[in-house]
C-alpha cells in the first residue's frame, strides 16, 4: 500500500464525515492525492473560491448555485485540511488559520454578492464622514476573531454600519438599517442554510448589543450608547477577540471603520490603570459556565469528559490569558493581541508566570485544541465531549497518536488528564479558587479591634474611623474588604517576630495606604485575592517610610508586589532589562501618539513609568523579590540609567512638535538627526541619583553662531522637555529641573550653543567659567540627544578638565568655596550631618575635585568620569595621595552613602546621627578630616 493510500485510509477511519463525501465525490480522492503536501495558504483557499467571485460578476447568477459553490468549497477545504491534520501534516496554526482565512473569504464574498442585488434594487447606503459607500462592517468575535477557527466551528459575527441615514441611486430608497438588515439577514441564509451539499457556516449572532432581542445590526452610535449604559463585564471579556473581518483589509474603506470601532471598544474593554477587579469576575463567569456545563454533561460523566468546558478545559486556559489581557491591556498594548497562544508567549516573556508553567499551558492548549479537532472531524459535529464508548475511544487515541503509532485508549487518557490536571491547578491558583486561601470577608464581631498594647496609635486611628463619615461612605463589600484587611495585617505583624518592634508604625502606615485605595475596588481586590501580596506590603511599609508613601500615591504599584519578578531581572541583567524597559515604553507612547499629538497621555505613561521602575528599584533595594538587597552603588546606578531613559524618550517624543511648529521640512521631524544635546550635572551627572533627587541639566545645540532662528527652535524645544518633566499631572510628577549651571546662570540663555560654550569653558578673563563651575564639570556627562554634540561636550570637558593649574590658587578657591557651602548649610545640633559636615560626604567630593583639576594635565585617566570611589583609588596609583588614605576615605563615602541612603528611606528630611555612640562612623570622619588636612592645610569649615 502507497503512503499516500495509507494515509487516505487513516483519514476515512477516522472521519465517517470524510468517508461519506469522498464516496458521493470519488474525483476528490485523486484531487487530494495532486495536492499533497501542499501546505494550505491564502492562494489556495481563493483558488477554491473561483466559482463563487465569478458568480458576484455575473448578475444572471442563481443564488441557489451561488450557494452550492460556496458549500463544495467548504467540505473540499474540510477534506484537505482533516486529511493534512490526522496524518500530521498540518499545525495547529494551519489548521485555525485556513479556517479563519475561509471564514473571512466567504463572509466578504457573500456580501459582494448581496450588494449587487441590493444596489439594483435599492441604491446604497453612503457614509457623510468619507463622502463613499458605507460598508457593512462585520465583526469577528470568538474564534474566528483569533483566527482560532476549530473544524466545525460556529463563527460568532455582530454586524455593524457607520451612521443612519437614506439609501442613494436605487429606484427605491431605504434606511440605511433596513438595507443593512437585510444585507445581514441573507448574509445568515447564505452561510447556514443547510442544502444537498451542507452548510458553510453555523452564525451566531448572539453576542450583538442586547443579544436575541436586540435588532440584527446596529449602528456605531448605538453600539457605544449600549456600551457605556448597558456593557456587561462578560461582554468586555468577548470583545478582546473582536476583529472587523469586512470590509477587508485591502478595502479603501478598512481603515477608517477600524479606526472608528476601536474608538469606542478600546475604552470598554481596556482600563487605563492595571484591573485587577477582573479575577473575581472571571472566577464568577468561570462558575456559571461550570455550572451550565454540569447540566448539559450529566449523561458524560461528568465536566471532565468536556474537554472545552470542563475542568482544565480549554476555556480556562483561554480565561487564563484573556484575565491578563483585561488586567494589562490598558497599559500595555502587546496585550491586545487576540490569540490565545501570542498571549501566554506574551505572559512568559514578560516574567508573569514562571516559563515551565506558561510551557504547560501552552502544551495543554495545542493538545487539547488537536483532541477537539479529532472529535469534530469525526461526523462534522461542534462537540466537545469524549466518547463514552471503549471502541471510540480507542479510535480517538490512535487519531491523536498518528498512522505510525499505536496508543492504547489507557494511555491516551492517561496523557489526557496529565494536561488537564495541570491545567486546573494553574487555574485554580491565577484566580484563588480554594476558599482558605482568600480573605474572609466575614464582618468583623463588633467588639474587635487592633490590640492597645501593640498597636496604640492604631487603636485610636480604628476607633476614629470605624463608624466614621469615610467608612460609611463605601459600598458594603469595600468596607467588608477594609476590615479584613485590617485584621488580617494587624495578626500577621504580631505574629511576625521581626514585625514586632515596629508593628504599631506598619499598621499605621497600611491604614495610610488603606484609606487611599478604599474607593478604588481593583486595588482593594490585589490584596484581598492574593496573600503574598499583601505580606509583600508589609514588610514594604516596614522597611521603609518613603516606600510606604510613595505606594501611599501611587497604588498602581500594588501589582510589583503580588508577584515580585522584575527586580532578579533587574539585578542580574541590567542591560537586558533597560533594553526591555526603553522598548516597551516607545510602543506605549507610539500607542497613544499615533493619531495626534496625544501629549498628555504621553505625559502620563511617562509618568507611571518612572513610578514603575523606581518601585521596582526601591523593591530590590530592600530585598523584596531578589536574594540579595541591591547595593546603594547599584541603587543609583539604576536611578540614573532610569532619568536617562526619561530624557531620552522626552527629546525624542517632544522634537516633532517643535519642527512641526517652526514648519521644518518632513525628513527633519525626527529627533535622530537633531543636533541638540541635553548634558547632566550633580548626582546625575555623576550616576549617584537617589530617589527624589533635582535634575541639573545644561541643554547645548550646534548650530552656526550667525543662524538666530536655531536659538529659538532649540530653546522651545528645551523649554517643551521642561514641561513634559515638571509638569504636575493626574498621575503624578517626574523631576525637579535645575537649569542654573548653564554659562552665565539665570541670566544667560537657557540653551547654549556648542561653540560657544566651549569658548565660555576655556577662556579667560572676566567673561570666564568661574573654578567652581569647573569643579562641576567633573560631575557632568551626556544624558540625552544626539550621541554626536555629546562627543563635542565630551572634548570640551576633556580640554578645559587637562588644563595646568596653579595649585595653591586652586587650593585657595576650593577651600574658599567649600566654605560657602558650609555657610549655607548650618548644623546647631550636635548630631553629625553625614553630607554637610566636616569629615562628610561632601568634603570627600570637594577633594577628588581638587585631585581632578589640579592633576588631570599629568594624569589623564582622572578625567574620566568614573565616580568619587574609582578616582580615589586612581589617584593614589598616581601617587598623589596614600594609599591607605584613599581606601579609607573611599571607604567612609561608601558608609556615608549608605547610611544616608537608608535614613532617607526611613523619611529622614535631614541625615544627621550622634557619632559619638558610633565608633565606624567616628573613625570614617577622621579619616576623611586628615585626609583634607593634607590637602587644603586648613578646616574645610573655619
Amino acid at each position: 500500500m502507497t503512503n499516500f493510500s495509507a494515509q487516505m485510509d487513516f483519514l476515512k477511519g477516522h472521519s465517517t464525515y470524510a468517508q461519506r463525501w469522498l464516496n458521493a465525490q470519488p474525483k476528490w480522492e485523486g484531487w487530494i492525492g495532486s495536492l499533497t503536501p501542499q501546505k494550505i495558504d491564502l492562494a489556495f483557499i481563493q483558488n477554491l473560491l473561483i466559482p463563487c467571485e465569478a458568480a458576484i460578476a455575473n448578475e444572471e447568477q442563481d443564488e441557489s448555485q451561488f450557494m452550492a459553490d460556496l458549500r463544495l468549497a467548504r467540505q473540499r477545504l474540510m477534506l484537505y485540511l482533516g486529511f493534512r491534520d490526522l496524518n500530521g501534516l498540518a499545525d495547529l496554526d494551519e489548521v485555525t488559520h485556513s479556517l479563519s482565512s475561509f471564514a473571512e473569504l466567504t463572509v466578504s464574498l457573500s456580501i459582494a454578492y448581496i450588494r449587487g442585488d441590493l444596489q439594483r434594487r435599492f441604491g446604497l447606503p453612503w457614509s457623510t464622514s468619507t463622502n463613499a459607500e458605507m460598508p457593512l462592517m462585520v465583526v469577528g468575535m470568538g474564534k474566528l476573531g483569533g483566527r482560532e477557527l476549530n473544524l466545525s466551528s460556529d463563527i460568532d459575527l455582530i454586524f455593524l454600519y457607520e451612521h443612519e441615514g437614506e439609501t442613494q441611486g436605487g429606484p427605491k430608497s431605504l434606511s440605511n438599517h433596513e438595507w443593512f438588515t437585510r444585507m445581514g439577514k441573507r448574509l445568515i441564509k447564505l452561510l447556514s442554510e443547510h442544502d444537498a451539499n451542507g452548510f458553510v457556516f453555523r452564525v451566531d449572532m448572539r453576542l450583538r448589543p442586547n443579544g436575541d432581542s436586540g435588532p440584527l445590526v446596529c449602528s456605531l452610535d448605538m453600539l457605544e450608547e449600549y456600551l457605556l449604559v448597558q456593557g456587561r463585564e462578560w461582554e468586555r471579556y468577548a470583545w478582546i477577540k473582536g476583529r472587523l473581518i469586512a470590509p477587508m483589509p485591502d478595502s479603501p474603506s478598512f481603515a477608517v471603520c477600524e479606526k472608528e470601532l476601536d474608538q469606542i471598544i478600546r475604552p470598554f474593554v481596556y482600563r487605563r490603570h492595571l484591573d485587577y477587579g477582573v479575577i473575581a469576575a472571571i472566577r464568577d463567569l468561570h462558575a456559571q459556565i461550570q455550572r451550565e456545563a454540569d447540566k448539559r454533561s450529566s449523561s458524560h460523566q461528568g465536566r471532565s469528559r468536556d474537554i472545552k468546558l470542563g475542568r482544565g478545559g480549554i476555556r480556562e486556559i483561554e480565561f487564563l490569558a484573556q484575565m491578563f489581557q483585561l488586567m494589562r491591556g490598558g497599559t500595555d498594548p502587546r496585550f491586545r493581541a487576540r490569540p490565545t497562544l501570542e498571549i501566554l508567549s506574551l505572559i512568559e516573556k514578560r516574567g508573569i508566570l514562571p516559563a515551565g508553567e506558561v510551557r504547560a499551558l501552552k502544551d495543554a492548549y495545542v493538545y487539547l485544541r488537536r483532541l477537539e479537532h479529532r472529535i469534530q472531524i469525526w461526523e462534522d459535529q461542534q462537540t466537545h465531549y469524549l466518547p463514552d464508548d471503549e471502541s471510540a475511544r480507542t479510535r480517538l487515541a490512535q487519531s491523536m497518536s498518528g498512522p505510525d503509532v499505536t496508543e492504547t485508549s489507557a494511555q491516551f487518557l492517561a496523557e489526557l488528564e496529565g494536561h488537564q490536571n495541570k491545567v486546573a491547578q494553574l487555574f485554580e491558583r491565577a484566580f484563588v479558587l480554594k476558599d482558605s486561601e482568600r480573605l474572609d470577608l466575614a464582618p468583623l464581631s463588633i467588639d474587635w479591634e487592633p490590640d492597645g498594647q501593640h498597636f496604640p496609635e492604631s487603636l485610636v486611628r480604628w476607633q476614629a474611623w470605624s463608624g466614621g463619615p469615610k467608612e460609611r461612605q463605601l459600598p458594603e463589600k469595600s468596607r467588608l474588604i477594609f476590615h479584613s484587611l485590617i485584621r488580617k495585617a494587624a495578626e500577621s505583624v504580631q505574629a511576625e517576630q521581626s514585625m514586632r518592634a515596629s508593628a504599631d508604625i506598619t499598621l499605621l502606615r497600611f491604614f495610610d495606604l488603606l484609606e487611599a485605595i478604599a474607593r478604588r475596588s481593583a486595588y482593594l481586590s490585589i490584596l484581598s485575592e492574593y496573600p503574598k501580596a499583601l505580606s509583600n506590603v508589609l514588610a514594604l511599609l516596614k522597611a521603609s517610610q518613603w516606600g510606604a508613601q510613595y505606594l501611599t500615591r501611587h497604588p498602581h504599584l500594588l501589582d510589583h508586589l503580588l508577584n515580585p519578578r522584575a527586580e532578579a531581572l533587574l539585578v542580574e541583567h541590567p542591560e537586558d532589562y533597560w533594553r526591555e524597559v526603553k522598548t516597551t515604553l516607545n510602543m506605549r507612547l507610539d500607542d497613544v501618539m499615533a493619531d495626534g499629538d496625544g501629549s498628555e497621555q504621553a505625559m502620563d505613561i511617562l509618568r507611571v513609568t518612572h513610578h514603575n521602575e523606581t518601585f521596582i528599584t526601591l523593591l530590590a533595594d530592600l530585598g523584596i523579590g531578589v536574594d540579595q538587597a541591591l547595593p546603594v552603588e547599584k541603587v543609583s546606578d539604576h536611578l540614573s540609567a532610569l532619568a536617562d531613559l526619561i530624557l531620552q524618550t522626552t527629546f525624542e517624543r517632544v522634537w516633532p512638535s517643535v519642527a512641526k511648529k517652526f514648519d521644518l521640512p518632513e525628513d527633519q521631524h525626527l529627533a535622530i538627526d537633531v543636533p541638540f544635546a541635553v548634558i547632566s550635572y550633580g548626582k546625575l551627572g555623576g550616576k549617584e541619583l537617589g530617589y527624589a533627587s533635582d535634575l541639573d541639566l545644561v541643554f547645548l545645540y550646534q548650530a552656526p553662531e550667525s543662524e538666530y532662528a536655531a536659538q529659538e527652535i532649540y530653546g522651545l524645544l528645551a523649554k517643551r522637555m521642561i514641561n513634559w518633566l515638571t509638569t504636575y499631572t493626574s498621575t503624578g510628577s517626574l523631576f525637579e529641573i535645575d537649569t542654573r549651571l548653564r554659562p552665565n546662570g539665570s541670566a544667560g540663555f537657557l540653551v547654549t550653543n556648542a561653540d560657544a560654550f566651549k569658548k565660555y569653558q576655556m577662556r579667560e578673563g572676566d567673561n570666564a567659567a568661574w573654578v567652581w563651575e569647573h569643579q562641576a564639570l567633573t560631575r557632568a556627562r551626556f544624558s540625552a540627544g544626539n550621541p554626536t554634540v555629546g562627543q563635542f561636550f565630551d572634548g570640551v570637558r576633556f580640554e578645559v578638565l587637562s588644563q595646568k593649574r596653579n595649585i595653591d590658587v586652586l587650593r585657595n578657591e576650593i577651600l574658599e568655596m567649600r566654605r560657602k557651602v558650609h555657610a549655607g548649610h548650618p548644623n546647631p545640633a550636635g548630631e553629625f550631618d553625614l553630607k554637610h559636615d566636616a569629615g562628610g560626604m561632601v568634603d570627600i567630593e570637594f577633594i577628588v575635585q581638587f585631585l581632578v583639576l589640579a592633576y588631570s594635565h599629568q594624569h589623564h585617566q582622572l578625567i574620566g568620569n568614573l565616580g568619587n570611589i574609582a578616582l580615589l583609588r586612581m589617584a593614589a596609583e598616581a601617587g598623589l595621595i596614600e594609599q591607605s588614605a584613599a581606601q579609607e576615605v573611599a571607604d567612609a563615602y561608601r558608609l556615608f552613602r549608605s547610611r544616608q541612603h537608608r535614613l532617607r528611606l526611613d523619611g529622614a528630611d535631614k541625615t544627621r546621627v550622634n557619632i559619638d555612640s558610633e565608633l565606624v562612623l567616628a573613625s570614617a570622619r577622621n579619616a576623611v578630616l586628615n585626609l583634607w588636612q593634607q590637602i587644603f592645610k586648613a578646616p574645610s569649615n573655619i
